[in-house]
């Protein structure tokens, strides 16, 4: 009976020791999102995320990436000490038109999931102005010498104007 128990015990300690840790258990990200805004489409932007190690181990990324090619993340090869900081650099292409939220994946050496960060922001045309028209409804107007007898109805439509804004 000894034996079972202490084989358990030791299948247990040794399941438990191989299990690795998950990277948020290991590192804090200055911010989980960064917001761009809206940016001019062709002109590339960039942003920095400081990763910050938590544990009392030196932490190493073993690998940045994401999901498209219009976003390229950038980290250091060198391990981060225990409570010491590292930057990740993420760019974007800004090529495509429109709203955009991209995920940035950092996997951390001996971890089996990878932490996410994301960038999102919105690409606009720099020819567009600001300006758009907005159409009124007015009212016609009768003259005040018209006569109108209850026999004759008098029948108009509505004008519209455009109104820049």
């Amino acid at each position: 009976m000894k034996k079972i128990l202490f084989l358990a015990a030791a299948f247990i300690t040794g399941i438990s020791a191989m299990a690795q840790q998950k990277a948020d258990d290991l590192i804090k990200v200055s911010t989980e999102k960064h917001d761009f805004g809206k940016i001019k489409q062709g002109v590339p932007v960039t942003t920095f995320f400081t990763i910050t190690n938590t544990s009392d181990k030196p932490i190493v990324i073993e690998n940045a990436w994401a999901g498209c090619g219009c976003t390229t993340p950038e980290y250091s090869k060198e391990p981060i000490p225990a409570g010491g900081t590292s930057k990740l650099k993420v760019g974007y292409n800004a090529a495509a038109m429109g709203r955009f939220e991209k995920d940035v994946n950092i996997k951390l050496a001996g971890t089996t999931d990878a932490k996410v960060v994301k960038i999102t922001g919105e690409v606009v045309d720099t020819n567009t102005t600001a300006t758009t028209a907005k159409t009124e409804t007015v009212k016609p107007i009768v003259a005040a010498d018209t006569k109108v007898d209850n026999k004759t109805k008098v029948k108009a439509k509505p004008a519209t104007k455009k109104v820049s804004k």
